[in-house]
């Protein structure tokens, strides 16, 4: 009797170990959903839609986008982390997620790598300077010199506090010694709205999507934040052609990631599902058109990543001496 139970706990125990393994297996049965702290229209909303679009064709199941900013997309993330660990709800996000707990450690108090299982790098988005086409600044230095001349006269927009627009600003400002205001939104969207309605002086933005704008003649790109010209916005200066460097090391990422605990192999299947669309011509090639780099790594990479990011954007912080503000 004692042996026939034992066996039977054994085996018990043999199922339940091989279950994670039998649902990765069988995994997706049911739709996923992809959530987004930003709202729709922003940079990571739009990459978030081409890759998920075409995910769906790779795992057979439709992947669903679902828009929830607010926080500096502090309550997507927290939804995720707090999802269950099935694959089925996943985070699509940028820097706000190793910068949220840098600002407010006591609000957000988790590691990013420990809270979350890294899938894949998607792109890397160079910011460029941008202002309203027909706005009095026509370039780089007319901003910069009527910055300096006028105190606390030009507003910056930005996705929200402690986004790359913000933070990039902040690190302008301090290395141009500027004192300007800064105005967030909830996401980028809106934020450029506002810039090309001429209320906002400049913001920085991804060059995810500003190509359209640019040649409608309502956006003007005043500078780029990389170390090279880019062809598609030609004759544009480089920041760090102007003296003002470090900014191609700031350029935000957007990336997918699953709660703590989801097992390898749907990590890897997700993984494998990205990779391979994000390679595709046609998802290559709408990225590429709309301004971002394809990156489409490993969770490995893109986990040693998250740890690099993490640092550099404490050292913007302390760089740009950002101050923590209650999110709104």
């Amino acid at each position: 009797m004692r042996r026939k139970m034992i066996a039977a706990l054994s085996a018990a125990a043999t199922l339940f170990c091989a279950a994670p393994a039998v649902f990765a297996a069988d995994y997706p049965t049911h739709a996923i959903k992809m959530l987004v702290g930003y709202s729709a229209g922003g940079p990571t909303d739009t990459i978030a839609r081409v890759v998920a679009e075409r995910m769906s064709r790779e795992l057979g199941q439709s992947v669903v986008v679902e828009n929830k900013p607010g926080a500096a997309a502090a309550i997507a993330t927290n939804d995720v982390m707090k999802a269950a660990p099935d694959g089925y709800t996943v985070l699509v996000t940028s820097l706000s997620l190793n910068v949220n707990p840098l600002l407010y450690p006591d609000r957000y108090d988790y590691d990013p790598v420990k809270a979350f299982e890294p899938i894949c790098n998607f792109t890397n988005n160079p910011l460029v300077v941008v202002t309203a086409y027909d706005s009095p600044y026509k370039d780089m230095k007319s901003l910069l010199a009527d910055a300096k001349a006028h105190p606390g006269k030009l507003t910056f927009g930005s996705s929200g506090f402690g986004g790359s627009a913000h933070l990039a600003a902040e690190m302008l400002s301090a290395m141009a010694g500027l004192d300007m205001v800064h105005v967030p939104f909830k996401g980028n969207a809106p934020a450029l709205k506002e810039t090309i309605a001429g209320r906002i002086s400049f913001m920085f933005y991804p060059s995810t999507g500003i190509a359209q704008y640019v040649k409608s003649k309502q956006l003007r790109v005043l500078a780029v934040g990389t170390n090279e010209p880019r062809p598609d916005f030609p004759g544009v200066p480089t920041l760090a052609s102007l003296g003002y460097d470090g900014f191609e090391e700031g350029a935000p990422w957007i990336g997918m990631l699953a709660p703590a605990g989801t097992p390898k192999a749907i990590v890897d299947k997700l993984n494998k599902a990205a990779v391979t669309a994000l390679h595709t011509p046609e998802v290559s090639q709408r990225i590429t058109d709309l301004g971002s780099v394809v990156i489409a790594d490993s969770p490995e990479e893109f986990k040693a990543f998250l740890i690099k990011d993490k640092q550099r954007w404490s050292d913007v912080i302390k760089k740009g001496n950002v101050a923590a503000k209650k999110p709104k």
